[in-house]
Protein backbone atom coordinates (compact mmCIF):
# COMPACT_ATOMS: atom_id res chain seq x y z
CA UNK A 1 0.00 0.00 0.00
CA UNK A 2 0.79 3.33 -0.94
CA UNK A 3 2.48 5.68 2.18
CA UNK A 4 0.71 8.03 0.85
CA UNK A 5 -2.84 8.11 -0.77
CA UNK A 6 -4.55 10.77 -2.11
CA UNK A 7 -7.87 10.19 -4.87
CA UNK A 8 -10.02 12.87 -5.93
CA UNK A 9 -9.45 15.22 -3.18
CA UNK A 10 -10.83 18.63 -2.76
CA UNK A 11 -9.62 21.20 -0.28
CA UNK A 12 -10.41 24.94 0.89
CA UNK A 13 -8.92 27.15 3.57
CA UNK A 14 -11.23 28.11 6.04
CA UNK A 15 -14.19 31.22 4.89
CA UNK A 16 -12.55 30.36 1.72
CA UNK A 17 -15.49 29.76 -1.02
CA UNK A 18 -13.44 28.14 -4.02
CA UNK A 19 -11.65 25.34 -3.69
CA UNK A 20 -7.55 25.70 -3.98
CA UNK A 21 -7.58 21.62 -4.68
CA UNK A 22 -9.00 20.23 -6.96
CA UNK A 23 -10.34 16.57 -8.07
CA UNK A 24 -6.00 15.60 -7.00
CA UNK A 25 -5.35 12.20 -7.11
CA UNK A 26 -1.90 11.12 -6.20
CA UNK A 27 0.19 7.83 -4.32
CA UNK A 28 3.82 7.99 -2.87
CA UNK A 29 5.71 4.56 -2.44
CA UNK A 30 7.95 4.30 0.62
CA UNK A 31 11.82 5.49 -0.72
CA UNK A 32 10.38 8.12 -3.34
CA UNK A 33 11.84 11.40 -4.10
CA UNK A 34 8.95 13.74 -4.93
CA UNK A 35 9.77 17.04 -6.18
CA UNK A 36 6.39 19.35 -6.52
CA UNK A 37 6.85 22.37 -9.19
CA UNK A 38 4.99 24.20 -11.03
CA UNK A 39 4.13 28.57 -10.95
CA UNK A 40 2.89 30.63 -8.17
CA UNK A 41 -0.24 29.70 -6.81
CA UNK A 42 -0.54 26.48 -8.22
CA UNK A 43 -1.37 24.54 -5.28
CA UNK A 44 1.97 23.54 -3.85
CA UNK A 45 2.27 24.08 -0.71
CA UNK A 46 -1.67 23.25 -0.01
CA UNK A 47 -0.66 20.13 -1.28
CA UNK A 48 1.69 19.32 1.38
CA UNK A 49 -0.93 21.31 4.21
CA UNK A 50 -3.63 18.79 2.87
CA UNK A 51 -1.07 15.57 3.05
CA UNK A 52 -0.25 16.64 6.31
CA UNK A 53 -4.21 17.66 7.34
CA UNK A 54 -3.40 21.03 8.36
CA UNK A 55 -6.18 22.41 5.59
CA UNK A 56 -9.43 20.83 5.66
CA UNK A 57 -10.47 18.35 2.33
CA UNK A 58 -13.69 18.66 1.70
CA UNK A 59 -14.30 15.86 -0.63
CA UNK A 60 -12.11 12.34 -1.77
CA UNK A 61 -10.25 9.81 0.09
CA UNK A 62 -6.63 10.89 1.76
CA UNK A 63 -4.86 8.31 3.40
CA UNK A 64 -1.09 8.80 4.78
CA UNK A 65 0.68 6.55 6.60
CA UNK A 66 -2.01 3.90 6.91
CA UNK A 67 -4.50 6.37 8.55
CA UNK A 68 -7.59 8.41 7.22
CA UNK A 69 -6.23 12.74 7.10
CA UNK A 70 -9.74 13.77 7.42
CA UNK A 71 -10.71 11.78 10.90
CA UNK A 72 -6.86 11.62 12.42
CA UNK A 73 -4.96 14.66 11.36
CA UNK A 74 -3.25 15.27 14.83
CA UNK A 75 -2.24 11.54 14.32
CA UNK A 76 -0.63 12.40 10.87
CA UNK A 77 1.03 15.19 11.92
CA UNK A 78 2.59 13.00 14.73
CA UNK A 79 4.32 10.83 12.04
CA UNK A 80 4.92 12.96 9.25
CA UNK A 81 7.89 15.81 9.17
CA UNK A 82 6.65 19.17 7.83
CA UNK A 83 9.40 21.83 7.19
CA UNK A 84 7.26 25.27 6.56
CA UNK A 85 8.76 27.91 3.96
CA UNK A 86 9.73 31.37 5.64
CA UNK A 87 9.50 30.60 9.64
CA UNK A 88 10.57 33.35 11.69
CA UNK A 89 12.09 32.66 14.82
CA UNK A 90 11.93 35.96 17.60
CA UNK A 91 15.84 37.34 17.86
CA UNK A 92 14.59 36.69 21.60
CA UNK A 93 13.49 33.42 21.83
CA UNK A 94 15.43 31.42 24.60
CA UNK A 95 15.57 28.43 23.59
CA UNK A 96 18.92 26.30 21.79
CA UNK A 97 19.15 25.12 18.53
CA UNK A 98 19.51 21.21 20.55
CA UNK A 99 16.31 22.26 22.43
CA UNK A 100 14.32 22.75 19.49
CA UNK A 101 15.64 19.50 17.84
CA UNK A 102 14.55 17.94 21.33
CA UNK A 103 11.99 19.35 20.76
CA UNK A 104 11.05 16.97 17.84
CA UNK A 105 10.62 13.96 20.10
CA UNK A 106 7.79 15.07 21.86
CA UNK A 107 5.08 13.48 20.09
CA UNK A 108 6.59 10.19 21.12
CA UNK A 109 7.45 10.99 24.82
CA UNK A 110 3.83 13.15 25.74
CA UNK A 111 4.00 16.45 27.23
CA UNK A 112 4.41 15.18 30.76
CA UNK A 113 7.72 12.41 29.81
CA UNK A 114 11.16 12.78 30.31
CA UNK A 115 13.32 12.36 27.73
CA UNK A 116 15.27 9.03 27.80
CA UNK A 117 18.88 8.12 26.92
CA UNK A 118 17.47 6.64 23.75
CA UNK A 119 15.76 10.56 22.66
CA UNK A 120 18.94 12.14 23.40
CA UNK A 121 20.81 9.73 21.27
CA UNK A 122 18.37 10.14 18.33
CA UNK A 123 18.50 13.96 18.56
CA UNK A 124 22.36 13.84 18.37
CA UNK A 125 22.53 11.88 15.29
CA UNK A 126 19.93 14.34 13.82
CA UNK A 127 22.02 17.31 14.70
CA UNK A 128 25.18 15.14 13.67
CA UNK A 129 23.69 14.05 10.24
CA UNK A 130 22.44 17.95 9.15
CA UNK A 131 25.87 19.16 10.79
CA UNK A 132 24.91 21.77 12.86
CA UNK A 133 27.36 20.31 15.62
CA UNK A 134 28.59 24.14 15.87
CA UNK A 135 24.78 25.84 16.29
CA UNK A 136 23.57 23.20 19.34
CA UNK A 137 24.32 25.48 21.86
CA UNK A 138 23.24 28.48 20.18
CA UNK A 139 20.12 30.37 21.08
CA UNK A 140 17.93 29.53 18.04
CA UNK A 141 16.50 33.02 17.59
CA UNK A 142 20.39 34.38 16.97
CA UNK A 143 21.34 31.93 14.12
CA UNK A 144 20.76 33.15 10.37
CA UNK A 145 17.44 32.19 8.28
CA UNK A 146 19.62 29.42 6.70
CA UNK A 147 20.89 28.15 10.30
CA UNK A 148 17.61 28.09 11.32
CA UNK A 149 16.30 26.30 8.05
CA UNK A 150 19.01 23.14 9.17
CA UNK A 151 17.46 23.32 13.11
CA UNK A 152 13.92 22.57 11.66
CA UNK A 153 15.41 19.90 9.36
CA UNK A 154 17.12 18.36 12.19
CA UNK A 155 13.94 18.44 14.61
CA UNK A 156 11.96 16.75 11.98
CA UNK A 157 14.87 14.12 11.75
CA UNK A 158 15.04 13.22 15.30
CA UNK A 159 10.81 13.17 15.45
CA UNK A 160 11.69 9.86 13.21
CA UNK A 161 9.40 10.86 10.50
CA UNK A 162 7.61 8.19 8.48
CA UNK A 163 7.50 11.29 5.47
CA UNK A 164 9.30 14.30 5.09
CA UNK A 165 7.55 17.15 3.44
CA UNK A 166 9.89 20.40 2.82
CA UNK A 167 8.78 23.91 1.70
CA UNK A 168 11.73 25.66 -0.52
CA UNK A 169 13.89 24.17 2.19
CA UNK A 170 17.02 26.03 0.12
CA UNK A 171 15.76 29.35 0.18
CA UNK A 172 18.60 30.82 2.41
CA UNK A 173 21.37 28.31 1.79
CA UNK A 174 24.36 29.12 -0.58
CA UNK A 175 24.71 25.90 -3.18
CA UNK A 176 27.20 24.24 -0.80
CA UNK A 177 24.53 23.81 2.21
CA UNK A 178 21.89 22.64 -0.56
CA UNK A 179 24.42 19.83 -2.09
CA UNK A 180 24.95 18.82 1.65
CA UNK A 181 21.65 18.39 2.34
CA UNK A 182 20.10 16.64 -0.47
CA UNK A 183 22.98 14.42 0.39
CA UNK A 184 21.12 14.06 3.48
CA UNK A 185 17.21 13.49 1.63
CA UNK A 186 19.04 11.10 -0.19
CA UNK A 187 19.99 9.00 2.66
CA UNK A 188 16.61 9.27 3.70
CA UNK A 189 15.16 8.38 0.61
CA UNK A 190 17.32 5.15 0.15
CA UNK A 191 16.54 4.29 3.98
CA UNK A 192 12.62 3.72 3.15
CA UNK A 193 11.64 7.54 3.74
CA UNK A 194 9.91 9.26 1.28
CA UNK A 195 10.82 13.28 0.52
CA UNK A 196 8.16 15.55 -0.98
CA UNK A 197 9.57 18.87 -1.55
CA UNK A 198 8.26 21.80 -3.23
CA UNK A 199 10.97 23.91 -5.00
CA UNK A 200 11.55 26.04 -7.51
CA UNK A 201 15.40 25.78 -8.08
CA UNK A 202 16.36 22.14 -9.10
CA UNK A 203 20.32 22.29 -8.98
CA UNK A 204 21.70 19.42 -6.99
CA UNK A 205 18.93 17.37 -6.77
CA UNK A 206 20.57 13.70 -6.12
CA UNK A 207 21.10 11.34 -8.86
CA UNK A 208 18.25 9.03 -8.28
CA UNK A 209 14.91 8.26 -9.71
CA UNK A 210 12.98 11.65 -9.45
CA UNK A 211 9.01 11.44 -9.04
CA UNK A 212 8.04 15.00 -10.40
CA UNK A 213 4.59 16.44 -9.78
CA UNK A 214 4.05 19.37 -11.90
CA UNK A 215 0.50 21.49 -10.37
CA UNK A 216 -1.02 24.51 -11.96
CA UNK A 217 -4.33 25.68 -10.53
CA UNK A 218 -4.79 23.36 -7.84
CA UNK A 219 -4.45 20.63 -10.29
CA UNK A 220 -1.64 17.80 -10.54
CA UNK A 221 -1.05 18.40 -14.56
CA UNK A 222 1.97 15.84 -14.97
CA UNK A 223 3.03 13.25 -12.96
CA UNK A 224 6.18 11.18 -13.75
CA UNK A 225 9.28 9.54 -12.97
CA UNK A 226 12.80 10.84 -14.29
CA UNK A 227 15.75 11.55 -13.69
CA UNK A 228 17.17 14.98 -12.10
CA UNK A 229 18.44 16.06 -14.51
CA UNK A 230 15.10 16.42 -16.19
CA UNK A 231 13.34 17.98 -13.79
CA UNK A 232 13.55 21.53 -15.04
CA UNK A 233 13.06 21.10 -18.50
CA UNK A 234 9.97 19.18 -17.93
CA UNK A 235 8.57 21.76 -15.79
CA UNK A 236 9.55 24.47 -18.38
CA UNK A 237 7.81 22.11 -21.03
CA UNK A 238 5.06 21.99 -19.14
CA UNK A 239 4.44 25.62 -18.03
CA UNK A 240 6.25 27.57 -20.28
CA UNK A 241 9.02 29.38 -20.73
CA UNK A 242 8.02 31.77 -18.65
CA UNK A 243 6.29 29.42 -15.61
CA UNK A 244 2.77 29.79 -16.66
CA UNK A 245 0.94 26.77 -17.55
Amino acid sequence: MSIIDLEGIYTAYEGGSEPVIRDLSLMVDRGEYVVVGGPNSAGKTTLLESINGLVKITHGRASVCGLDVRRLGPEVRRRVGYVIQNFYFDPFTPFTAREVVMMGRFGRLGLLSRPKESDYDAVQRAISLVGIEDLAHKTIGTLSGGQQQKVMIAHNIAKESEVMMLDEPFSNLDFQAREFLQDVFKRMVQQGIPVLMVAHAFDGLPDIPIHLVVMNRGRIICDLSCQAEEVEEIIRDECGVEGRC
